[in-house]
């Protein structure tokens, strides 16, 4: 098992971590009520994804 030979030092570390941020997650708008919603995904309002209805809302 590999080991390492030498300390790593505080400032070495924080910027390899420092690379590691979370990003919000990118949205578009639903073509038929205009709401925002992740891309690629049925739509939460209105329940229809590429122009048709799949999931009916009751």
């Amino acid at each position: 098992m590999a080991v390492p030979k030498k300390k790593m030092s505080r400032s070495r570390t924080r910027r390899r971590k420092a690379v590691w941020k979370v990003s919000a997650p990118r949205t578009s708008r639903c073509p038929q009520c205009n709401a925002e919603k992740l891309p690629h995904r049925v739509c939460p309002e209105c329940g229809t994804y590429r122009g048709r209805e799949v999931v009916s809302q009751g």
